[in-house]
């Protein structure tokens, strides 16, 4: 059996194709190997700023590809088709980290009743929360129509709750505002949700003139502010800013624009892929990536087991519903198809009201 592989040059991300690789035979797995038919997976931004951050960060080893290639990772679903694992059936199916692939070898590893761990060799360098399986026959909140949101939103809302947990344990650093950049990126959406219920927290958002109308109906922006406008804001109190696109040059505009009351600057994402080798010293608090699994490792200590979890799933019971009203699912099916959702993706070309949900089988 062969599997079709989406493939990126890793140093010049516009040149992909697909390959054909050669699978096992399912007969000859080894023992607790899994072969996983991968049935579909969402594409959004955060999936380039994998590749983007590809080398530092070790994604390209996850899914191994030709000298000078990647398989980019993507949140999706797929379904155990052959098992030498004697507690994985056949027929289950998995949600997590898979490749742009039809197809996945896991070496199931710490299985248990709800998930398990791919412990292949090479997948070991990078947070365990990029090797873990969700076991989710059966569940409906990951079927269909509900299953393509959680593939879209919950690696992203996951990080958008651990950015608004780490700012309100610092009491938000002094500030009152919390500004946020590419303010129509689904990441940027969930956090502003989160940041809304903060009692005595302005929330801003920076968008495009384009995407007004749209972060303006999310309806959890106190003030939408087009790029051309940032130094429009009043900057005599303290803000917060959530750098989601990762530019340079509005990163310094708002540093010089605020000052001193520039009290955090956060880089999250790389959504404009803009940033320089070599910036400059700014005024006001130094710019800082955040990296969510530290503070994820950080809680599950603090909240013990389940502790991470348990608040998770709270606050996405609260913004599942909206979702249906914020984004339409859209479905590709083929290796042409994904091929230029990956190009639309990739160029920015993707309405912030869409939501990609694809997969490489016809």
């Amino acid at each position: 059996m062969n599997s079709t592989d989406f493939i990126v040059i890793r140093d010049d991300l516009q040149q992909c194709k697909v390959i054909e690789t050669q699978l096992p035979d399912a007969a000859a797995l080894p023992a607790d190997t899994l072969l996983v038919k991968v049935v579909r997976f969402a594409l959004t931004a955060n999936n380039i700023t994998y590749a983007v951050v590809g080398d530092r960060l070790k994604y390209w080893q996850l899914f191994p590809a030709p000298d000078g290639y990647g398989i980019i990772p993507v949140w999706g679903f797929g379904e155990v088709i052959a098992s030498k694992h004697p507690n994985v059936a056949v027929g289950e199916t998995l949600f997590g980290y898979f490749p742009m692939a039809t197809h996945l070898v896991i070496e199931a590893a710490d299985v248990g009743k709800r998930g398990l761990r791919d412990a292949a060799a090479h997948r070991q360098e990078v947070s365990p929360v990029y090797n873990a399986y969700a076991r989710v026959s059966g569940d409906p909140t990951y079927a269909g129509r509900q299953g393509d949101y959680r593939a879209l939103m919950v690696p992203l809302f996951m990080l958008s709750f651990m950015v608004d947990d780490f700012l309100a344990e610092n009491d938000f650093f002094g500030a009152s505002s919390v500004i946020l950049s590419s303010a129509s990126s689904k990441t940027a959406f969930g956090l502003a949700y989160l940041l809304h219920k903060q009692l005595g927290i302005r929330v801003i958002g920076l968008t495009s003139k384009g995407n007004v109308d749209f972060v303006t109906s999310l309806g959890c922006y106190d003030e939408v502010i087009t790029y051309d406008r940032v130094t429009a804001m009043p900057a005599a109190k303290p803000v917060a800013y959530v750098d989601m696109a990762g530019n340079s040059a509005l990163r310094e505009t708002l540093h010089r624009h605020f000052g001193a009351q520039m009290k955090y600057s956060g880089q999250i994402g790389l959504t404009h892929r803009a940033s320089d080798a070599d910036e400059p010293a700014l005024p006001g608090a130094k710019p800082v990536r955040f990296f969510a699994p530290d503070q994820i490792r950080k809680r599950a200590k603090e909240w013990g087991p389940g502790g991470v979890d348990r608040r998770f799933g709270a606050a996405w019971a609260g913004l599942a519903p909206l979702l249906p009203q914020w984004l339409e699912v859209i479905e590709r099916h083929g290796p042409s198809a994904v091929s230029e959702a990956y190009l639309d993706t990739l160029q920015g070309h993707i309405p912030p009201d869409q939501g990609l949900i694809l997969s490489l089988f016809e």
